[in-house]
């Protein structure tokens, strides 16, 4: 067994650079893409520092396509439908947050809980696999900048295809 210090861990997880949008051969093909909007809480440092995760599922594959972190705003909508931009997206369905109501195109937009089954058993998975993301627990990130790579790098390894 090997014996690390958490500097050393500390310093190896400041280190990643994990994508935050896949490189999938089959995300990108000219097929038109169902994808799934959803936010997931989370906190840093404690609870009343809410750390939101927002990504889109590629209903096809069972895949992330892209994600980011950030506040719970229109904003950070707007940073996700951004990185979505190359891929050929037929249909985006997400729950009634008002955001998505706002910065989705409506053409394109379908709204409520019978089309976000699939996500939100992702969000399940999430949680139960990645600590720092379940409401109740002593795992948690003390800094936003571990905290978005440690996640960020999971999605990159686990969900991405």
């Amino acid at each position: 067994m090997i014996s690390l210090s958490p500097p050393t861990i500390c310093n190896s997880a400041k280190k990643l650079t994990p994508k935050r949008i896949t490189s999938s051969p089959v995300a990108h093909a000219d097929v038109a893409l169902i994808c799934e909007l959803d936010e997931q809480w989370s906190f840093v440092g404690s609870k009343a520092r809410q750390h939101w995760l927002w990504y889109a599922y590629n209903t096809k594959t069972g895949g992330v396509l892209a994600y980011t972190f950030g506040p719970r705003t229109d904003e950070t909508c707007r940073e996700l439908l951004a990185l979505l931009t190359p891929f050929n997206i037929g249909m985006i369905t997400s729950d009634d947050w008002g955001s998505y109501g706002r910065e989705v195109p409506k053409d394109k937009h379908l709204t409520g809980k019978i089309f976000t089954q699939r996500i939100e058993r992702n969000n399940l998975t999430l949680r139960t696999r990645i600590k720092r993301l379940a409401r109740k627990t002593i795992c948690f990130s003390r800094s936003v900048e571990i905290h978005e790579k440690v996640i960020g790098t999971f999605i990159e390894k686990h969900m991405f295809y």
